[in-house]
C-alpha cells in the first residue's frame, strides 16, 4: 500500500551508523515506515506492517537477513527483499537468491546502488552491485 505515493520501505540493520545511511539515502525517494536491528524483529514487523519492499543487512544478530527472507516468503508473503552485505562471497549470493531475494547491494555501493537496485525489486527484477556480481547480472 502506498503513502503519499510513494513506496513503503521496512529496513533492518544492526550497525547504527549504516542503519541512518540507508534511512536517509531511501528517504528520497521512499517513505521508511519502521527501523529494526535484528533479523526476528524483521520478520514480526514485515508480518505487522506488510510493506512494499524490504531492505535488510546481511549479518544481524538473532537471525541473518538471508534467513530472514527465507522466512518471511515461507509465510507466504511476496514482499521484495534487498539484501545489504560487506561481504562479496558468491555463497552468500546464492543463498539470497535460493531466499528470494531481488537485491544485493555492498554497503560499498550503497550511495549509488541501493535506490536502483529498490527500484528493480519492485518491478520483480535481481539486482546486484557491480562489484559484486558477474558482467550483465546488474539490474541496471
Amino acid at each position: 500500500m502506498l503513502i503519499e505515493g510513494r513506496v513503503r520501505v521496512l529496513v533492518a540493520d544492526d550497525h547504527q551508523p549504516v542503519l541512518e545511511r540507508v534511512v536517509r539515502t531511501l528517504a528520497r525517494e521512499f517513505s521508511v515506515i519502521a527501523t529494526v536491528s535484528d533479523g526476528e524483529q524483521l520478520v514480526e514487523a514485515e508480518a505487522a506492517l506488510h510493506p512494499d519492499v524490504v531492505v535488510a543487512d546481511v549479518s544481524m544478530p538473532r537471525m541473518n537477513g538471508i534467513e530472514a527472507a527465507a522466512r518471511i516468503h515461507r509465510g507466504g508473503s511476496t514482499v521484495p527483499v534487498v539484501c545489504l552485505t560487506a561481504h562479496e562471497e558468491s555463497a552468500l549470493m546464492e543463498a539470497a537468491w535460493d531466499a528470494g531475494v531481488l537485491g544485493y547491494v555492498t554497503k560499498a555501493s550503497l550511495a549509488a546502488d541501493l535506490v536502483p537496485a529498490v527500484r528493480a525489486a519492485l518491478e520483480g527484477r535481481r539486482f546486484v552491485s557491480a562489484a559484486t556480481g558477474p558482467p550483465g547480472a546488474s539490474g541496471r
